[in-house]
């Protein structure tokens, strides 16, 4: 029989042991239980003030590191996004994405519309999302993920680059067709198809936000046939979402030249 040991020595002991499994939280929420002089709990309750601050931390360094590996250039959130600035967007559907009931599908989505329409915006807000929700992200640029690809020719790696872009269970390939280096590279040794048609075949997620239009991808890969291909997987299970509207950047821009030509006239008339 083991011996009954004192209760101060068993507390002891307890705590020890909750600090070598790692358990802080755990043994923080056992002392403040402890000092709650009158808990009307039954021994369920109890335990579960005990588990549940170990079991919150534990999920929200682990959403942490998602965003970290998924290399967000900013945190963005649905709430944030001004729907009433963009009225023909489709607002019903970005809340359906916002399920992400279509990474679970392995669907993808294609985000079309002029420059500062709210398309990266609408991305990275899914993304963390599904960092949130435990989902291995990755958020690149067209222009970074070719050139990765491209210099990795040179050495030889490229099969172990691509598992970087393939991999993830959502990737955000932002700016397709913005910047003229993409037209340099894009074409070499079809970097882009060697992303995305093993995401298709894979039924991974992606989420491209564009400025071109689709039947400028030709043009763009340098590339028609290819162009083509990589279309008609990525039309064949896929959102789309057209973003025609005014741009966020140049309201900012004119409000910004608004508010500097008011305070320049509370100067003189200061003056």
């Amino acid at each position: 029989m083991t011996p009954q040991r004192a209760p101060e020595e068993l507390l002891g002991q307890i705590q020890s042991a909750l600090d070598e499994l790692g358990l802080t939280e755990m043994h923080d929420a056992l002392d403040e239980r402890l000092a709650d002089t009158a808990p009307d709990l039954t021994r369920l309750e109890w335990l579960w003030l005990l588990i549940e601050p170990q079991a919150r931390g534990r999920r929200e360094r682990r959403i942490e590191r998602r965003i970290r590996e998924a290399r967000l250039p900013a945190r963005k959130t649905l709430s944030e996004f001004e729907f009433e600035f963009q009225p023909k967007l489709d607002r019903d559907l970005v809340v359906e994405l916002a399920t992400l009931r279509f990474v679970q599908e392995g669907k993808n989505l294609l985000l079309a519309g002029m420059s500062g329409t709210g398309k990266t915006h609408i991305a990275l807000a899914l993304g963390l999302l599904a960092c949130m929700a435990n989902r291995r992200v990755l958020y690149t640029t067209s222009a970074d993920m070719l050139a990765h690809l491209n210099a990795s020719l040179a050495d030889n790696t490229l099969a172990e680059a691509l598992k970087d872009y393939t991999r993830p269970d959502l990737l955000l390939l932002d700016e397709v067709g913005l910047e003229q280096v993409e037209r340099r590279v894009a074409s070499h040794s079809g970097l882009m198809q060697k992303v995305l048609f093993p995401r298709y075949q894979a039924r991974r997620s992606t989420i491209i936000t564009s400025n071109i239009p689709w039947d400028a991808w030709g043009e763009y890969l340098d590339d028609h046939l290819g162009a083509t291909a990589i279309l008609d997987r990525l039309i064949h299970n896929s959102h789309i979402v057209v973003i025609d509207g005014p741009s966020y950047r140049e309201r900012a821009h004119r409000l910004a030249v608004e508010e500097r030509q008011a305070e320049k006239k509370k100067g003189r008339a200061r003056n």
